[in-house]
């Protein structure tokens, strides 16, 4: 065997298979860190097998409401009962549809395309969330809406025959640069997936993962509900609504258990660095972390500084943070950082951070105009091949047709991932999303660059809450940048002529690139993906659309 390719007997064990192995365990499996008690976590936990014969009664129930490869909808709040209907789901045979609960009124869009699209047989819930998902309107509706906490134990059976093939879930997709779609993850690329995460990062039983990403985003439902069962670890999350209320918290569960796996986009540890007063910090020992992954944005050089600076003292080992990259048309992963910690590189006057290194699957730059693999060093489009790799976007011929199975060196099977990158002979380093691009008068400009300059520009923006994009022109794209005013007073007080000018004046001097236009938006205008990332797709509809030109 060669010694980066998944085993194929992971590949041929339907994580349902590795679930019902584990009927007599009586250790923790998962915990859901409850919050309504106030500052105090409450912890509530299942075993593994109190997990099993609540999973069994879902099963049982949708084997007299679905046929086998029917969609069932999660639409659940994240607590105990998400988890068991996603498995319960698997283990009848269904095709499970992991969605936001209706209550999050930033995803209610979302929520309905994905149920409009998906036309799930039936829906699960929790018996809290009852009424709110059945009043639902503008979706067609299910043959059943079920709580899953209601339902009585049904005895012993073993999980549906699927084929490694068979779809296991639809993952719908951020939306970044275009709506939301879902992508269709088969039994085969959910074993392939979790082996990656674990060789990677060396994940064992021993290893506990602990967060708060959205268990219907893709980093959430393979690092906090997948991942446990290959690695037979424990899971510790919480609702990420009190991750954003309260920072510390998620430094509480990162200190109180032991070994952690952690994952979260970037700008979660510019938040604990905002947010967590030095005092605060001294109450943490971070020692025991065991990789803390940033991914699903972009890496920023100055985030991963500024976090080391705050929390080394503290125990947190430098080796441990592990910059990474991944897409839901990948499962999740597709390459990660070493235990050396993270590295950083200039190129073109940029600092760029390292994503890593692939595992599991290989990986290409490519000219993506010519669909050939272009000499390390050089940028193109990041192409993956892999067991991990999605079988296409469901009833989406078209757009599955331009993104997976492309031809490369003779091969097919290779997934356009949209992402700019380049490979040095030893590391990937992502720069950008190909439709993200602005290219004025002949030269190509990183949004994201853009932004980062335009956040320093004045002390009433910041980072992560602009949006740079290009429009058309009759005279060539342009530059358009969108930003949020700081919320309180101080930022209120603050002209919008004022700020435009400092946002202007330093896009000319940083990029010598001129602003074709500049918003000042109220707080929490911006749209957002499911992950938190602000959406320039979105922005640009939004603002740009129904602006007079």
């Amino acid at each position: 065997m060669v010694p980066d390719e998944v085993p194929e007997d992971v590949l041929a064990t339907p994580l349902t298979h590795r679930l019902a192995g584990r009927a007599a365990d009586g250790r923790p499996a998962y915990t859901q860190l409850d919050c309504s008690g106030g500052a105090e976590l409450a912890e509530r936990t299942l075993t593994w097998a109190e997990l099993l014969v609540r999973v069994r009664a879902v099963a049982a129930a949708l084997r007299e409401l679905v046929e086998p490869g029917e969609r069932v909808a999660i639409i659940a709040r994240q607590d105990l009962s998400y988890v068991v209907a996603f498995f319960g789901a698997l283990y009848a045979g269904a095709v499970a549809v992991p969605l936001s609960a209706p209550d999050l009124r930033a995803q209610r869009e979302r929520l309905v395309g994905a149920l409009n699209d998906c036309d799930a047989a039936v829906w699960l819930t929790s018996e809290p969330l009852l009424e709110k998902v059945r009043e639902l309107a503008g979706v067609p509706q299910p043959r059943a809406v079920v709580a899953v906490d209601t339902l009585a134990e049904a005895g012993e059976f073993p999980p549906a025959p699927v084929r490694p093939a068979d779809p296991a879930y639809l993952q719908y997709t951020s939306g970044t640069t275009r709506s939301p779609a879902g992508v269709v993850i088969s039994h085969r690329a959910l074993a392939a997936a979790c082996w990656q995460v674990c060789a990677a990062f060396a994940v064992d039983s021993a290893v506990t993962c602990v967060g708060w990403i959205p268990f219907f985003h893709d980093m959430g439902l393979i690092q906090l509900v997948c991942g446990p069962v290959h690695s037979g670890g424990r899971s510790v999350f919480l609702a990420p609504l009190e991750f954003v209320r309260r920072p510390a918290r998620w430094l509480t569960m990162m200190s109180a258990y032991p070994k952690t796996l952690t994952a979260a986009p970037n700008f979660a540890y510019d938040l604990l660095v905002e947010a967590v007063p030095e005092a605060r910090r001294r109450e943490f020992d971070l020692s025991g972390v065991h990789v803390a992954l940033n991914g699903s944005e972009p890496v920023r050089a100055k985030t991963i500084e500024a976090f080391l600076d705050a929390y080394e003292p503290y125990g947190f080992p430098r080796g441990a943070y592990r910059p990474s990259y991944g897409l839901a048309e990948g499962t999740v992963f597709v390459a990660g950082g070493d235990a050396k910690g993270p590295f950083v590189t200039e190129v073109d006057g940029r600092e760029l951070v390292s994503a890593g290194r692939p595992r599991g699957q290989r990986l290409r730059i490519v000219d993506p105009g010519r669909g050939i693999a272009v000499p390390d060093g050089e940028t193109g489009e990041i192409w993956v091949h892999g067991p991990n790799v999605a079988d296409g976007y469901w009833r989406r011929p078209e757009l599955t047709a331009a993104v997976f199975g492309r031809r490369l060196d003779g091969e097919d099977g290779w997934l356009r991932t949209g992402d700019l990158g380049r490979w040095d002979g030893e590391r990937l380093y992502v720069t950008g999303r190909i439709r993200d691009l602005i290219i004025v008068d002949g030269r190509n400009h990183y949004p994201q660059d853009i932004e980062e300059t335009v956040a320093a520009a004045h002390p009433v923006l910041g980072p992560d809450r602009i949006a740079a994009f290009g429009v058309d022109d009759p005279a060539g794209e342009k530059l358009v940048v969108v930003a949020e005013r700081a919320r309180g007073a101080a930022g209120a007080a603050v002209s919008e002529d004022e700020v435009a000018r400092a946002a202007k004046g330093a896009v000319v001097t940083g990029h010598d690139l001129r602003v074709h236009a500049f918003l000042l938006v109220k707080p929490g205008s911006l749209p957002r993906t499911s992950s938190g990332k602000v959406s320039r797709s979105a922005a640009r509809t939004r603002f740009w659309a129904k602006r007079p030109r």
